[in-house]
This record gives C-alpha cells, sequence and structure tokens, in this order.
C-alpha cells in the first residue's frame, strides 16, 4: 500500500507547493511520512466536526481546502482548539494536508473546477501563473464565456443551482436582465482583484467575502462608466450596460467544488506511483459559518 510521503508527492504534483501565495503555508501539516494510507477524505475546513467524520470512517489522511493555521503558531496544547485537532489527528494515525492557494491556481483546481461547473468554456487564467513546467494554463481564478448570452438573473440561478447549499444562499448585484457573455471567477475572497477583473472585459464577477465599501466602489465605478459609454465616450469596456456585475457566494460552498475533480484526480495520481489506489470520501457538509439568514 502507498505511504504518506507517496501520496503527499502525487498532491504536490497535481497542487504544485510553488503556486502558493506568498503568505501561504500549504502542504503537509501533520503525519508521519512512513506511515500506510489506504483511505483518504476530503473537506473544505478542518473543523472539529469534519476531523470527527473523518476519524469515524479510519481516513489515514485528511485533505482539506482551508489551513488549520491562517498564521504562526508558537503552541500547539490542548489548550486551544488548533492543538486539540493536531492531537487528535495524531492519536487516530490521521494525517492533514492542504491544498490552499496552491490548489486555487492549479490546472483542475478551485479556479477551474468552479469555472467548468457554471458552464464557461474557452477559460483563461484570471491572473497567469508563468510556469514552464505545466503544460497547462495556470493561476489564479479564471475567464471564460458562456456558450450563449443570458440574462444576469438567469446565469445567477445557474450559480446557486451548482453550489452546495447554505443557509445565506447568494447575492446579486447588477442590471438583472442584462445580457452576460464573460465571466470572471475568483473563489474565495475576491474583493481585491476588482482592477484585475474589469481588464479582464468580465460582464460578471463570481466570487465571495465581498465587503460594503469595496463593493459599493466598484459597483459605482461601473455604473458611471456605463454612463459615458452612452454618451459615446470610451470608459471601461462592454455596452452601455453597467459591467462587470457581482455575485457573492459563500467561501467555503464555491470552493468546495474543488472536489468533484480531486476524488478522481488524487487517487489516480497515486495509482499511477504506487499500483495502488486507495478510498476515498467527500466529508460535504456545510462549513460556512452561518446557521440563520432573517430577511
Amino acid at each position: 500500500m502507498p505511504n504518506l510521503q507517496t501520496v503527499v508527492d502525487a498532491l504536490e504534483t497535481l497542487y504544485p507547493l510553488r503556486y502558493a501565495e506568498s503568505w501561504d503555508a500549504p502542504g503537509l501539516i501533520v503525519g508521519d511520512l512512513d506511515a500506510p494510507v489506504t483511505r483518504i477524505a476530503f473537506a473544505a475546513d478542518p473543523t472539529h466536526t469534519v476531523i470527527d467524520q473523518a476519524l469515524a470512517w479510519h481516513a489515514d489522511l485528511l485533505v482539506t481546502h482551508h489551513p488549520l493555521f491562517f498564521r504562526a503558531v508558537h503552541e500547539t496544547s490542548g489548550s486551544g482548539a488548533h492543538g486539540a485537532i493536531v492531537s487528535e489527528l495524531y492519536r487516530h494515525g490521521c494525517a492533514l494536508w492542504v491544498g490552499h492557494t496552491n490548489a486555487d491556481a492549479a490546472y483542475r483546481g478551485v479556479g477551474q473546477a468552479a469555472a467548468d461547473a457554471f458552464g464557461l468554456q474557452d477559460l483563461r487564467p484570471l491572473e497567469p501563473i508563468d510556469d514552464p513546467q505545466s503544460p497547462h494554463a495556470v493561476g489564479i481564478g479564471r475567464v471564460g464565456r458562456l456558450p450563449q448570452p443570458m440574462p444576469l438573473r438567469d446565469f445567477a440561478r445557474i450559480v446557486a443551482r451548482e453550489l452546495p447549499h447554505t443557509e445565506y444562499g447568494i447575492q446579486v448585484a447588477g442590471e438583472l436582465d442584462a445580457p452576460v457573455s464573460t465571466v470572471a471567477v475568483l473563489p474565495g475572497s475576491g474583493d481585491s482583484m476588482f482592477d484585475v477583473v474589469r481588464a479582464s472585459g468580465a460582464d460578471v464577477y463570481v466570487t465571495s467575502d465581498l465587503r460594503h465599501h469595496p463593493a459599493t466602489d466598484a459597483l459605482e465605478q461601473a455604473r458611471w462608466e456605463a454612463s459615458l459609454r452612452r454618451q459615446g465616450l470610451h470608459a471601461g469596456s462592454g455596452d452601455g450596460h453597467m459591467r462587470p456585475a457581482l455575485i457573492n457566494t459563500p467561501h467555503s460552498a464555491i470552493e468546495s467544488l474543488w472536489f468533484r475533480y480531486a476524488l478522481d484526480d488524487v487517487p489516480a495520481a497515486v495509482e499511477t506511483r504506487s499500483g495502488e489506489r486507495p478510498e476515498v470520501t467527500w466529508i460535504d457538509m456545510r462549513t460556512d459559518p452561518w446557521d440563520l439568514v432573517i430577511r
């Protein structure tokens, strides 16, 4: 059977650590490299509830998108929630590997999985990474086009349908009946990328965690540029509609679309290296934090 080192090699070939943002620290977080791996569980977040379910399934490895540690730590004692998780994983012989911004950028990673789920074609990275080692275009986010233009409200319904259920759903801002064709997708927090999205010529931007002030500023700019274009002046891109419109999605929900690919890609890569294919499961419980929305 493959050991953890073999599985990590497979993971880091599919989702190279060199793609990670400078502030990020993905990769192997917990585990002994010589330990056997026969069962791999996937989940968006390494919460206590997810850990409990992985251990109940007797997973040898848990692969998550979100890190256990976002910032540097100086202790992992049981007095803290994260230290208790590390202790629990070691006690039950379950490793933890994180594919975060490296998986965002990879071929068949988080960005591509979401764009494919929404039916986009002719994909290109929103912010490319130059990687001569990759035969595929890689980078943060994706930009693509719909097979046929459709009203914003109809495309928003496609996005909502494809995402795992959450209590608070999605939010849409823009001219709901305006036709959209070119779509930019950035799973995860995306309101630092408005300039890049505008430069891409996208009619609508699908992302998460949009804050009031950046989103308002982006919409005001789109509305003003549209008014200038209607006067025959050159401003931004597109027709007389405000572009890009915004679709705000639940953070973990849109990122978890990645596992539709990872559930096949990871065991296949491990089998190529070891001759044996591990069992896999997706722990698809809702890990977005909100339990109730009152309208």
